[in-house]
């Protein structure tokens, strides 16, 4: 043991240290493919503000790309240096920082679905201040876990350790409801009843966009209940368990981080969830005055499938342009034929 910090661990890790001749070339991979990930979302963010049109969460996932870039690169740094302390924290803390985005950009996604689907009490103050105030919250929880995750190595105090262990604990549950919670919010849109019509923002099905938040969000569960529950279970550092073998750390962490952020390339999240610059009232997704007054009647209550995911409205739509393009072809027909009877 060191006269001064910074200590070693005395409990067991996920994923252990990295070593030279298993770690590095699995570690490399990732490397390459946030770094491809990385340029698709930079490439997509800077083709879209050309056009003009706004699109934030491409920046906050290429800023998480380079989080982890960072982080693969630190850990092949420990894995040359692993009785080098200081690189073995800022690996560790580039791996618990760099997934909270994903998490917030979920929610996002998850607001505006919510709001465009109920806008009588999504686009409400409370709603929205109650959105901000869990943002701000996930990053005060974010600073205590990393400044708990670097002091567990500044002290020998068991009582500090203990302390900065239940800190962790809590830190990666709040994360893990953070990653879970569009899921019962998306149950709103079956059991609230609906006032309006479903307010249609952005390319594609409204239903498809919800199926990209629930799987998105499934994804990112299980990687942090995963890690919440590993926290709750230490082991000794002599004598780590089978949830803190390497598999785990690049299944749980890395692999579904990079599905996440590889689906919402391929989904094109950019066309799908995109609204206007300065929305901030029902009717501003799709530029018009959205009706929101109408209480639902008792028979109402109960919602279709169709309705659930406003399926209905473009089949509607598209039956009555046909109608009106019939309508239009005969009124056609039948003009010369008045004109020559009038002659």
């Amino acid at each position: 043991m060191p006269s001064k910090g910074p200590y070693p661990p005395t409990v067991a890790g996920l994923g252990g240290t990295p070593t030279t001749n298993l770690d590095d070339p699995i570690t490399s991979v990732f490397l390459v493919l946030f770094i491809m990930m990385a340029a698709v979302h930079m490439t997509i963010l800077q083709i879209n503000n050309r056009r003009g049109k706004k699109f934030l969460m491409s920046g906050m996932l290429f800023g998480f790309c380079m989080a982890r870039i960072t982080t693969c690169t630190m850990r092949l740094v420990w894995s040359t240096h692993q009785h080098n302390i200081s690189v073995a924290i800022a690996a560790q803390v580039f791996v618990a920082a760099g997934v909270i985005l994903l998490f917030v950009i979920n929610l996002i996604f998850t607001q505006r679905i919510l709001r465009a689907s109920h806008p009588h009490w999504a686009w409400a103050n409370w709603f929205s201040v109650a959105f901000k105030l869990y943002y701000a919250s996930i990053v005060f929880m974010l600073i205590a876990l990393i400044t708990c995750t670097v002091q567990s190595f500044f002290t020998l105090s068991h009582n500090t350790r203990r302390i900065d262990r239940d800190v962790q604990r809590v830190g990666g549950t709040y994360f893990a409801v953070a990653a879970f919670l569009p899921i019962p919010l998306m149950l709103l849109l079956v059991i609230l009843p609906k006032s309006s019509r479903t307010e249609k923002f952005g390319q594609g099905r409204f239903r498809t966009k919800i199926y990209v938040v629930a799987v998105s969000a499934l994804l990112l569960s299980l990687g942090a209940f995963f890690r919440s529950g590993t926290a709750y279970v230490p082991r000794p550092r002599a004598n780590p368990a089978w949830y803190h073998s390497k598999a785990c750390f690049y299944i749980f962490n890395f692999t579904i981080e990079l599905l996440v952020v590889a689906l919402y390339a391929i989904i094109r999240v950019d066309k799908r969830f995109h609204v206007p610059n300065g929305s901030h009232k029902p009717g501003d997704y799709s530029g018009t005055n959205a009706e929101i007054s109408r209480k639902p009647s008792l028979v109402e209550r109960v919602l279709s499938e169709e309705e659930v995911f406003d399926d209905e409205a473009p089949q509607m739509e598209k039956a009555t342009m046909n109608l009106d393009v019939e309508a239009n072809a005969g009124m056609a027909e039948s003009t010369p034929a008045a004109t020559s009877a009038t002659r």
